[in-house]
Order: structure tokens, then C-alpha cells, then sequence
């Protein structure tokens, strides 16, 4: 586990916060009025985990073992969203779990994956050859 906390800080800070923002209780404000703000924090809050779980990742292997970025970089987050979304429907009474959120959640995954393979991978790439 100690290992984990050592090379992904930004991953686990950003997993905890994903996890305290789905289940405390938001505040009202004037971005209730704007249409899908949910569903776009949703993507957001999902695809920089995603592009985080990268970028850690990219940054601490000079070589790529597929099968560990696509389990923990794309499998991962979108097995925590439906945990998450099942828990707020089945533990909580201020929030519900939301298909919607989860679809959500996945397509901010989805969207991240483009960035962080033609981006991101390229820009560590050349850092980590010089």
C-alpha cells in the first residue's frame, strides 16, 4: 500500500476528493441554473482523474505495460464511479445513485483518453529523453 501512496500521491489526493464530493452535501448556487452542470462536473471530475492516473503513470515508466494503464488508468475509475453510484443510492438520503451520473462519469474517462495518449503521452516522452 506504501507503495501506492508513494508513487501516486496525485492519484489517491484526487481519489479522495472525487470520493468526499459524492457523498457530502452541495450547496446551493447560481450553477444550478445552468443546464447539465452536474453531468459536466461529472465528466470533469473523471477525466482528470483519468489524465492524473496518466500522467503519475507515464512519468514513473519508461516503458508501458498496457494491461497496468488500461486496468488502473481507464477499468478503475469506471468501477469506482458504479461503486459510488450504488453506494449514494443504497447508504445515503441527500444523494441517489444516477445512471446518468455514471454514463457521465465514463464518457469523462472516455474524452481523457485522446488527450492523455496523443498529448500527454508525447510531451512526458520527450522530458523523459532529455
Amino acid at each position: 500500500m506504501m507503495y501506492y501512496i508513494r508513487t501516486y500521491p496525485l492519484s489517491i489526493i484526487t481519489i479522495i476528493v472525487i470520493w468526499y464530493l459524492s457523498f457530502f452535501t452541495p450547496p446551493q448556487t447560481e450553477l444550478n441554473n445552468v443546464p447539465f452542470i452536474d453531468k459536466i462536473v461529472h465528466i470533469c471530475m473523471y477525466g482528470g482523474l483519468t489524465m492524473v492516473i496518466w500522467f503519475e503513470y507515464l512519468r514513473l515508466h519508461k516503458f508501458i505495460i498496457w494491461k497496468k494503464l488500461i486496468t488502473g488508468g481507464i477499468i478503475l475509475p469506471i468501477f469506482m464511479s458504479g461503486c459510488i453510484e450504488l453506494l449514494q443510492a443504497a447508504c445515503t438520503d441527500n444523494r441517489s445513485g444516477d445512471w446518468l451520473d455514471f454514463l457521465a462519469n465514463s464518457l469523462g474517462v472516455g474524452l481523457a483518453l485522446p488527450v492523455n495518449y496523443y498529448i500527454l503521452r508525447p510531451i512526458i516522452k520527450r522530458f523523459l529523453q532529455k
